[in-house]
């Protein structure tokens, strides 16, 4: 048998590996610097408010503030996330437009949501900055259509992985992210790149990111270990579930009953002033990093508060003000992951690592970003078990996302039948009306 060389062949792929080595880098730094920006903006819109509790009476008047600008100024930028995967799903030669005020838009607006007390994430705002910035690539470098897709998936890996300081599961969450059940390994190379460099870039400009610590070594996984890491991934799903469907369901009431977008989110400050000092404390407002660290320690949350944080993110967002679901969910998760572990007497950091990338898994259809994310946060000691878990949260999520724009590829069953790259937002009523009859034994 002859050794078989192509030179034209590994010229061809050695020219592309360069290419987007080369734009994956200049997007990777693109999306590091913007990413840096926002978080040292939101950390000094949390000590701000932390020391001045008086800004959440003002939440109403911001979410005002916020509503006229994107009436304004962003009501083609208004999809966001959504508006990012349509562009790279939009049919082949098309291009949907990215216009460049979706960055400082939605950055002045997530900033202002967290200033007043909004219960918002930050993964939103970076992705939509990076992918942004990438798209504003496109246009000097004269690419494509193909390429200008792959730069604005690599925008989103860039954003992603260098806003949690985990570049792996930035990298495959590009790649993950558009479709339910498949891979965009084209964009491979540009995504791998632009999420470490992205990560490299942030830590640079002196971010630093939050640790976990699970504090006790992962426990013996006997049969009863596992039993409670199957139940656990189940309620984790559970959990992603009812996420998705009070955000979808409180954005559909306040569009039907409220016609303005500059009074929605002011109706939505005064319901989260009123909950705050309903449930007297602020533990729910913002990004709740301190509820999060908490979850981690034995006793340190009420049996309840994964619903409460569930509550507050719901109304926030779907009320109009801006900022991530991801951050929300990981509280979600970490706090129903330690609210099982106190009840079963088990490891409180173990079952609140789980449930912090697990809950996101099933809301975003993004297992096995999720599951990097826990391995690169938490160890490779929890990586079976936490697969396990995500891998559950995934498929019992059911056939709805944070990201109403995300296409199916492969239903979760084999026994619901949803045709090929269905758009989320026109099944999630209920794919299961069209699930086949099981053969008969």
């Amino acid at each position: 048998m002859s050794f078989r060389f192509y030179h034209r062949e590994y010229t061809a792929l050695i020219q592309s590996l360069a290419l987007w080595g080369i734009l994956g880098l200049l997007v990777g730094i693109l999306s590091g610097a913007a990413s840096a920006l926002f978080l040292h903006s939101l950390n000094w819109a949390t000590t701000t408010r932390e020391h001045h509790g008086r800004l959440l009476f003002l939440l109403p008047l911001a979410g005002v503030l916020i509503g006229g600008a994107y009436d304004r100024f962003g009501k083609s930028v208004a999809g966001g996330n959504n508006l990012l995967l349509d562009s790279i799903h939009a049919a082949e030669n098309a291009t949907v437009t990215i216009p460049f005020r979706l960055a400082p838009l939605v950055l002045l607006a997530t900033v202002i949501t967290h200033l007043f007390g909004g219960s918002a994430g930050r993964e939103g705002t970076a992705v939509q900055m990076g992918g942004t910035l990438a798209n504003l690539l496109t246009k000097p470098l004269r690419l494509d259509t193909r390429a200008h897709k792959l730069l604005i998936m690599a925008g989103i890996s860039g954003g992603f992985g260098s806003v949690f300081g985990t570049p792996l599961a930035g990298a495959v969450f590009g790649l993950e992210v558009l479709s339910v059940g498949a891979l965009g390994y084209e964009a491979l190379v540009p995504c791998c790149v632009a999420s470490y460099l992205g990560d490299v870039t942030c830590r640079a400009l002196g971010v630093k990111h939050a640790v976990y610590h699970v504090g006790v070594p992962v426990p013996a996984l006997t049969p009863t270990v596992w039993l409670l890491i199957l139940t656990a991934g189940v309620l984790f799903g559970l959990a992603a579930f009812l996420f998705s469907e009070l955000t979808e369901r409180v954005t559909h009431l306040a569009k039907a009953h409220i016609r303005s977008p500059l009074l929605r989110p002011f109706f939505g400050g005064l319901v989260l002033i009123a909950l705050t000092y309903l449930v007297d404390t602020r533990d729910y407002l913002g990004l709740s990093l301190p509820l999060i660290a908490r979850s981690f320690t034995p006793g340190g949350i009420v049996l309840w508060a994964f619903a409460l944080k569930i509550l507050f993110t719901g109304i926030t967002l779907g009320t109009g003000f801006k900022g991530g679901e991801v951050t929300p969910l990981f509280c979600i998760g970490a706090t129903l992951g330690a609210a099982l572990a106190q009840i079963t007497h088990q490891p409180v950091g173990f079952f609140a690592a789980l449930g912090f990338v697990s809950v996101f898994a099933g809301a975003a259809n993004t297992p096995l970003a999720c599951i990097f994310m826990g391995i690169e946060l938490f160890g490779v000691e929890i990586g079976v078990p936490l697969a396990a878990s995500c891998v559950l949260a995934y498929i019992l999520s059911g056939h709805r996302s944070i990201y109403s724009s995300q296409r199916i590829s492969i239903s979760k069953s084999h026994q619901i039948t949803i045709e090929a790259q269905s758009v989320i937002r026109n099944v999630s009523a209920g794919p299961a009306a069209s699930a086949e009859t099981p053969p008969k034994e």
